[in-house]
């Protein structure tokens, strides 16, 4: 072919677009770059390696635009993710302790501290309280996502992890998820080593869930930890972040990292 006709097929042929992000690679990209924000603290920061938030979050289906709350946020690990990202078009609702008992109203407290440091952040988010008799996290069928971040064994151990699921069925749209992580205990093991120990089975979670009208869908393994033994003195509290046994052996449990973990993902039918 004589070079003057190559020419002009080249100049012909429209150039090929660039790829385009999919949505999804967009919203991790979003979520990634939060991570590294300054509204983070660098102890929470240091977390990631063993809690995979954007891999955790993806799992469960967040999306910007989505009504969330989440259950206990405790100092707010996951706040400083799910708050930001949800400021612009979504809305964050942070189901915290309840304020009537007297550790509920000191982790209130620091929680509302933590917001009023970080107005930028933090100022759309919606505070409500959650605890035995205190089930009112949102407006019945108005969240597209409730998710609960290491906290079932708490409402087991209480005596009020069925009405707790109950609350999150009603706070949930239909199609609604649920996003549960979870301390993970083997279904091996003893049914008695459950809440006191601070791991649960996934069979226990799986039962409270569709009991209260949840459809099981998946399993993720993104937070599994198979160095995790399941059997420390005093329980998960022995691993990292907590350190319950202080300096005994705790080379030997910052080798461990922090628990093996289930995520699971449940639906409003």
């Amino acid at each position: 072919m004589r070079p003057a006709v190559l020419l002009a097929l080249l100049i012909a042929v429209p150039a090929l677009a660039a790829p385009v992000p999919s949505r999804m690679q967009a919203a991790d990209d979003d979520l990634a770059a939060l991570l590294q924000g300054p509204q983070r603290s660098d102890a929470n920061r240091a977390r990631d390696q063993y809690r995979h938030p954007v891999e955790t979050l993806r799992f469960f289906g967040l999306k910007p635009t989505m009504t969330v709350v989440e259950i206990w946020p405790s100092g707010g690990w996951y706040t400083e993710i799910l708050a930001p990202y949800l400021r612009d078009r979504g809305h964050y609702i942070a189901a915290g302790s309840d304020p009537a008992t007297t550790d509920g109203a000191k982790s209130v407290a620091r929680f509302k501290a933590k917001l009023d440091a970080d107005p930028g952040s933090y100022v759309k988010v919606t505070v409500t309280a959650f605890g035995k008799d205190r089930y009112d996290i949102a407006p019945a069928g108005s969240a597209d996502m409730v998710l609960t971040f290491r906290n079932v064994h708490n409402w087991v151990e209480g005596g009020f992890a069925p009405a707790a699921f109950s609350a999150f069925y009603r706070a949930l749209k239909p199609g609604g998820v649920l996003g549960v992580e979870e301390h993970r205990l083997p279904e091996g093991m003893p049914d008695a080593k459950q809440a006191s120990s601070g791991y649960m089975k996934v069979s226990t979670v799986r039962h409270l869930a569709e009991a209260a009208g949840f459809r099981f869908v998946a399993a993720s393994d993104v937070n599994a930890n198979p160095r995790d033994t399941h059997d420390y003195p005093k329980g998960v509290w022995t691993l990292p972040p907590t350190y319950e046994e202080g300096d005994k052996d705790r080379a030997r449990y910052a080798a461990i990292g922090e628990s093996d973990r289930m995520t699971l993902k449940f639906v409003k039918p």
